[in-house]
Formats: structure tokens, sequence, C-alpha cells
């Protein structure tokens, strides 16, 4: 009676123990974890607008700690050879180090490149816990609901109560048409999300992993958030995007012994379009009528270009979405308006890290880029499309926007990276192209 006494409540410990693992090591806690990482990083105006910034790290702290539970519990089931491109651990390991010459304070320094971690390791838990056709479905399931309780607070603002909703942000123009904001703070940011939107709901749809209503439904939605924000930097990366799939639809038709051949072709016929579209890039901005936008930037490169001179090479120091501190004070005054951004981010993360951040970061988008193009090209399952259509339309908004490096548009590089890394790894090609080794170490 005595040693079973004793033994009972190590055993209910130990019960208590294998029970939360196999919960945190479940594939429907990773599915839950996914939806709640993609949701939070794409709210997260909203969330701050209601809870604060306290709230919001606090809540981006326990999905860090269940994400990480997770990730323990699967630990033997996930292959760690090769799991993270370089190019993401290099770019990140600059940004720690650029702690040592910013301005602002230590702790606040530390707390930036934190917060950039954080998302880059939700990024990485999503592209390992989950197939590509699983993390599609994830964000069409959030898209849908985060445009979906946009649209409808639009209504509710701007045509039901006729008054904005002053704690998100929204102004309530949809009676006249837009711009609308929704729940994402300003109408670029709607447009970028309701774009990456529109491209899950196309792949979801050729997929058919959801029902063709769903699908017809999900796509008028995106479409109809994509024309209410008025956002002229969107239609640039849709075109580009739309084009992209384009080449991708043909690519995927045309002979393996020839595909190169068409590739070569299309990188030729894109690096035409883009010194064309330089070359005209007024009269695109103002048949788009952005010349107002464009302004805006312009006056921003302009005031920014001052101070990169003082420091070309190391940059400013990391800071992700601009803080109320010099240098950026001083550029919000010179424009004579606030700024979250240098609104674009190759030109932000040159400012924030230098030439060598720039380049790192360049590195990133575009091996990845290459990677995952090559997959959506050669693999026969349409939903290594996603990948590529993702950092595409990353790529070109980042010309206009600082998206690509903070919260939901940093975690969503990080996933496409790491999905096309784990798929096309120069590292596993030098592996397999080695000779077997027998046990006596010899080659077999």
């Amino acid at each position: 009676m005595s040693a079973a006494r004793g033994r009972g409540p190590s055993d209910g410990a130990a019960r208590a123990a294998i029970a939360v693992r196999e919960f945190t090591g479940s594939a429907r806690f990773a599915q839950a974890l996914t939806l709640v990482a993609v949701g939070l990083a794409f709210s997260t105006h909203a969330v701050r607008n209601l809870i604060g910034t306290a709230g919001l790290l606090a809540a981006l702290t326990g999905l860090v700690v269940l994400c990480a539970a997770s990730l323990v519990a699967r630990w033997r089931a996930v292959e760690w050879y090769g799991i993270l491109p370089i190019t993401i651990l290099v770019f990140i390991g600059w940004c720690a180090a650029s702690v040592l010459w910013s301005n602002l304070p230590a702790y606040s320094s530390i707390a930036r490149v934190g917060y950039l971690v954080a998302f880059a390791f939700i990024g990485v838990y999503v592209a390992l816990m989950r197939d590509t056709i699983q993390i599609v479905r994830a964000f069409g399931d959030v898209m849908r609901v985060l445009l979906g309780a946009s649209l409808a607070l639009e209504v509710l603002s701007g045509i039901l109560l006729d008054m904005p909703i002053t704690v998100l942000g929204i102004r309530g123009d949809i009676a006249e048409l837009g711009p609308i904001q929704g729940v994402f703070g300003s109408r670029n940011m709607l447009g970028f999300v309701a774009l990456i939107a529109l491209l899950t709901f196309i792949v979801e749809w050729r997929t058919k992993i959801v029902q063709r209503t769903r699908a017809m439904l999900s796509l008028a939605l995106a479409v109809l958030c994509l024309v209410f924000s008025g956002s002229p930097t969107t239609w640039f990366a849709l075109g580009a995007a739309l084009l992209a799939l384009a080449a991708l639809y043909g690519l995927r038709r045309v002979p393996a012994s020839t595909r190169w051949r068409w590739q070569l072709a299309l990188l030729i016929t894109g690096v035409v379009a883009l010194v064309t579209a330089w070359i005209v890039r007024i009269r695109i901005i103002e048949l788009l009528d952005a010349r107002g936008e464009f302004d805006v930037r312009l006056d921003v490169w302009r005031e920014l270009s001052r101070y990169l001179n003082l420091n070309p090479l190391q940059g400013w120091g990391w800071v992700g979405p601009w803080p109320d501190a010099p240098p950026y004070t001083w550029i919000e005054l010179a424009t004579d308006r606030p700024h979250g951004s240098a609104l674009n981010a190759y030109v932000d993360v040159y400012f924030q890290v230098g030439v060598i951040g720039a380049l790192l970061f360049i590195a990133l988008l575009g091996v990845a880029l290459v990677r995952a193009w090559l997959l959506a090209s050669t693999r026969r399952s349409v939903v290594y499309v996603w990948p590529a259509l993702m950092l595409v339309a990353i790529a070109v908004t980042s010309f206009a926007e600082s998206f690509a490096l903070v919260e939901g548009g940093w975690m969503l590089l990080v996933v496409c990276a790491v999905k096309a890394a784990r798929d096309m790894s120069w590292r596993d090609a030098l592996v397999a192209g080695r000779p077997p080794v027998s046990g006596t170490g010899t080659p077999v």
C-alpha cells in the first residue's frame, strides 16, 4: 500500500507530461498554431490598436512559446539537415550585429532585433510543420476572415453608421468607392494582403482543395478589396504576378528538354521589360494616377540619401518599423509627414544595415525566388506555384513598400524561402553527388 502511495504522484506527473507532449506534438495543434500565426502576423495593426503594444508583444511571446513547445515535441520527426537557407541565417546575424553600432539604446535595439527573429522563428515553424498545400489552405482561411472583416467594418463605418472607426484607423470612405484601409491601417497594406489572398485563392481553386463556389466567392472578395483599396503600388505587383503566372503556365507545358531555353528567353525578356519600365516610369506613374504617391516616396528617399552618406557600409542599425528617434524623426520633419518606413524595402534595409545588409537581403529574396521558380516550373503539382507567386509579389511590392521587412510580409518571405530551400537545396545536391561510402570509410 505504501509503495503504491509513493508511486502515485510521480506516475501522475509522468502521465501528464506524456499527455502534454502528445498534445503539443499533434498535427491538429500544429494546424491551429499555423492559423493563429498567420492571423496574428497580418493583423498586428488591429491587435496593437485594440490592446496596445504590450498586448501584441504578449500575444507574440505566447505564440513563440507554443511554437517552441510544439517543435520540441516533434523534434525527432524533423529532418534538421539543411533546414534553414544560409541567406536567412546570415541576414539575421548581420541585423543582430548592428546592435553594436546602432544609435538607439541597447535594450531598444535588442528588442527590435528580437521582434524580427520572433516572426522569422514562427515562419520557420510553419514551413517545417505543414506541407505546402496545408500552408496554402491556412493562408486562404485566414485571408478570407481578415478581408471579410475588413469589408464588413468598412460597410458598417461608411454606409450604416456614416462615421469613422477611429480605433482601427477606418475612415469609412467606401461610399465614395474608396480608398479603404480595412483592419490593416493603410490602403497599401490592404492592397498587399488582397493581392496575396487573390493569388492564394487562385492556387486553391486550381488544386481543388476548396469547393468551386467557395473559391469563386473568395476570388470576388479579394478583387473587391483590391479595387476599393485604390493602391497604385498593388497594381504594379498584380501585373507582375499575373505575368509570372502566365509564364509558369506556359513553362509547365513545354518539354523538359527545351525548358531551359524558355527559361533563358523569359529571363532576357524580364530584364528588357524592367529596363523599359524604368525608362518610361514617369508615363506609367501618370497612367496609374500615382504621381502623388511617387512624389512622397521621392521626398523620403532624397532625405535618406543625405544620411546614407554618413554610414554607407553598416547603416544606422536595425530598427524594423521606424522609431521616434533620430535620424528618423529628422526625416519626418524634413518631409513634413510621419513615416513608419522608407516606403521601399531595398532602400530601407540599405539605410538600416548598410550596403552589406542590402546585398544580403537581395540575396535572400533572389535565391528564394530562383529556387521557387524552378520548382514551380518543373514539379507537377500546381501547389508549387504558390511560393513563386508570393515571392514575385513581395519582390515587386518591395520597390514601393517595406512590408517584406516586418511582421506578416517578413514571415511570409521566410516561409517561402524555407520551403523552396527544403525542396531544392544545393547542400543536398552536393551530398547526392558524392559517391556512396562503405562501412570501412572507402567509396563503393
